[in-house]
Order: C-alpha cells, then sequence, then structure tokens
C-alpha cells in the first residue's frame, strides 16, 4: 500500500484512526445493505477496493484533494464524475456521491476496509496475514491454508507479507489475534528470559549481602 499519511484518517504507517473506523463500519453496513438488494455485493465491494488500491493509493495527490475538505459537495461530486465517469456501477458512484455530500470522502479507506471484512463475515472467510522473513513457495502457502481451514472452521483469505525482522519463522494475524512462531520472538523471549533471571540474581546477591543474617 502506498503512503497514506496525507490522509487525516490514517497515521503515518496507514492505521485508520478509531473515529474513521466508527464511521467506516455505518457507511459499509449501509452500501453492502444496498448492494445485496441489487445482487450486485461483491462485484461492488471489488469495485469499492479497486478505488483505494488503483487510485487513491497510486494517486496520492488525488487523495489528498478529496480528503483535504478544501472542496464543496458540488466541487467533489464533479471530480468524482470527471474522474470516474461510467467506468463505476452507478450504485458505487452515487454511494461516493453521497459521501462526498455529506463530507465523509475521507473516510473511504475506513469504509473499503469494513466493506471487505463484513462480506468476508458473511460469506464465511477470515483474512490471515501470513508474515514471513522471505517469501513462502505457493505449495507451503496451499499447505498453510488447509491447515488453517480447519483450525478457523471458516475459509482463509492469506495475504503473504515479507517482513526481514522476523528472522525465520511465520507470524499468523487472523483479525486482531496473532499466532507468533516467528524467531526473531522467540529470541526476543529468550533474552528478556536472561535478562529477568541477570535482575533476579544480582537483586538476591544485594539481598544477602544486606542482610547480616546472611553474613
Amino acid at each position: 500500500m502506498a503512503d497514506t499519511s496525507s490522509n487525516s484518517n490514517a497515521t503515518s504507517n496507514g492505521v485508520i484512526d478509531t473515529g474513521a473506523q466508527r464511521v467506516g463500519k455505518l457507511y459499509a453496513k449501509a452500501l453492502l445493505g444496498a448492494a445485496e438488494r441489487a445482487g450486485q455485493t461483491d462485484a461492488v465491494v471489488a469495485e469499492l477496493d479497486a478505488v483505494v488500491t488503483d487510485v487513491l493509493d497510486a494517486f496520492p495527490k488525488f487523495d489528498s484533494l478529496l480528503s483535504s475538505g478544501m472542496l464543496t459537495a458540488a466541487e467533489a461530486e464533479g471530480v468524482l464524475d470527471r474522474t470516474f465517469g461510467k467506468r463505476l456501477s452507478p450504485l458505487l458512484m452515487n454511494f461516493l456521491k453521497v459521501l462526498a455530500t455529506r463530507g465523509r470522502i475521507d473516510c473511504l479507506r475506513a469504509i473499503r476496509q469494513a466493506a471487505l471484512d463484513q462480506l468476508d463475515q458473511m460469506r464465511g472467510r477470515a483474512r490471515v496475514t501470513v508474515s514471513t522473513a522471505t517469501p513462502l513457495p505457493a505449495e507451503t502457502l496451499s499447505k498453510l491454508g488447509t491447515r488453517l481451514r480447519g483450525m478457523l472452521a471458516v475459509e482463509p483469505v492469506l495475504e503473504p507479507k515479507v517482513d526481514p525482522d522476523l528472522i525465520g519463522g511465520v507470524l499468523l494475524r487472523v483479525g486482531d489475534t496473532v499466532y507468533d512462531g516467528s524467531v526473531a520472538t522467540r529470541l526476543a523471549q529468550v533474552r528478556e528470559q536472561m535478562i529477568n533471571r541477570s535482575v533476579h540474581e544480582i537483586q538476591s546477591r544485594r539481598d544477602r549481602f544486606g542482610d547480616p543474617a546472611g553474613n
């Protein structure tokens, strides 16, 4: 994902703030409800995802313009028309214009994330971020997906991520739950245990020397 530091509802790491998350969940629910009634749920969510990843992330200046609050509702609608025209479904286009009218276009990332999460829940899926020090072969990912399917009782959607800081092993994130089997974490735990043991020994020696009964 491109740098989203210009977005008022995201941190420099692209993390959406709590207020935007609440707004995102409400608008995502409304969008999915309308899309379900029209029988276009998966297509509309895919469109929304593409708007964020292929347009906002790829063109940060355009993202900044939309989310700046400097445009009037009419101006924002005009920008949306000129940018997307007939390339988006009428349902999503109307939704974006509603956001512009209500001054919520800056919450588009939060809405997109909430829509993906809600659609996964509807479809019995769970997104799993798989972080490893080096890319995993497709066969390994497939085997991991099979194991997770039995563990989670839902269909896992694996999202591979390379993180050299892990050194080795794998770190899995399912929603807010992290399953950490990385070498880096195990080393950190060993290091912490060694530090704690040293501190305990120093404290014990100090107490022994400070206690006359111990001499």
